[in-house]
């Protein structure tokens, strides 16, 4: 009887191991992980980099005065359209004291001169009517004296426009009347009545009366990276926004990047330029800061897949994807890619949009069901 029961309990644990043994079994050739899939889709792709700068006038005309003095009047202020030859302000002149005397001086000069001519005359003409000289000599004489008058005349002009700025017969080209020398915005006058100014010399650049732009006449001036300069190249598309008009790009061509950089904070930046499209409905104020997109490549409605489901092979480096089979069965298929986003990558060839392509970020099933 005790054997019986010893062979039954026997046979139990046999079994009972056995049973063990098989669910481990069955668990182990189980896949513990279940793969997602995704398809590839029709997408617009723009390969671009940044740009950071603010928006210029393509020329900026700075006016300056050709005389020294203080402001007297202001006929223009920031914002005003101006024409060329439209006056902007005038100026009253602080006469040098050395010029000044110089100036007098001359008129004296010429005075004495005017004066011992005009006796020389009289003197000629009496001994013409005596018959004493020619009629050369008296035109001689003439002439002296009419250029000595000139002289004279000069002298006292020189001396008004020491002391005024301007003289009788200037009119409008008197140097105390600032005028404009081309058309457009004035942008800014940083200059007010009573301020003092200097004219502009080869010593000098002078200061300046006002700033005038065409601002129908745009650009985008920014910096870019090093590391990026290699990639871009004149005539690109640029996509201009502006931090201070929401919900608008504008559209500009560069056309200009620096031959040398310039080290700013331990990176070598490099200027960049970019001429925008006229704008009709926005108004762009000179010097707002924006950021200008390059479009190095873009492609429209082309098959394109994210970019983190494509794998690399380690030794020849080309790039594949595993394209579902069965359930839970994936093959290799290699493909071809084209312009890259970041985010998604064109499919040129290797697959198509009917595949379903292995994620390869694995998801446990018992996670699944958890959630």
């Amino acid at each position: 009887m005790k054997k019986s029961v010893t062979r039954i309990i026997l046979f139990l644990i046999i079994i009972c191991f056995g049973g063990a043994m098989y669910y481990l079994y069955s668990k182990n050739s189980e896949d513990p992980v279940r793969y997602e899939t995704e398809q590839a889709s029709t997408q617009t792709i723009i390969k671009k980099t940044v740009a950071t700068g603010s928006i210029l006038p393509l020329e900026e005309v700075l006016i300056k005065p050709n005389i020294s003095g203080v402001i007297e009047e202001i006929f223009v202020e920031g914002g005003d359209y101006v024409k060329s030859g439209d006056l902007l302000c005038r100026i009253k002149v602080v006469p040098n004291l050395s010029a000044l005397n110089d100036a007098r001086n001359a008129i004296d000069e010429a005075k004495i001169g005017l004066n011992d001519q005009l006796r020389n005359l009289e003197r000629q003409k009496s001994l013409f009517a005596k018959g004493v000289i020619s009629k050369v000599d008296l035109e001689r004489a003439q002439v002296t004296y009419d250029q000595s008058k000139q002289t004279h005349n000069a002298a006292r002009k020189r001396y008004d426009i020491v002391k005024t700025g301007t003289t009788k017969g200037f009119g409008s080209a008197a140097n105390t009347q600032i005028r404009a020398t081309v058309s457009g915005m004035v942008l800014e006058v940083p200059v007010e009545v009573g301020n003092q100014v200097i004219e502009s010399n080869n010593f000098n650049e002078g200061t300046t009366i006002a700033a005038i732009a065409d601002v129908d006449k745009m650009i985008f001036e920014g910096k870019i990276d090093e590391s990026e300069v290699g990639k871009v190249k004149e005539n690109l598309p640029l996509e201009i926004t502006v931090g201070a008009i929401e919900n608008k790009v504008f559209d500009a061509v560069l056309d200009y990047i620096a031959p040398k950089g310039k080290e700013e904070n331990g990176a070598i930046q490099f200027e960049i330029k970019g001429t925008m499209k006229k704008q009709d409905s926005v108004f762009i104020r000179a010097g707002l800061s924006a950021n200008a997109s390059i479009i190095l490549a873009k492609v429209d409605s082309v098959l394109a897949i994210k970019e983190a489901l494509v794998q690399f092979d380690t030794e020849t480096k080309k790039p594949y994807v595993e394209i579902a089979t069965g359930e839970q069965e994936f093959e290799r298929k290699d493909i071809a890619l084209g312009v890259s986003d970041g985010i998604y990558v064109e499919i040129k060839s290797g697959i198509d949009a009917s595949d379903k392509i292995k994620v390869w970020n694995a998801i446990d099933s018992g996670n699944e069901e958890d959630n």
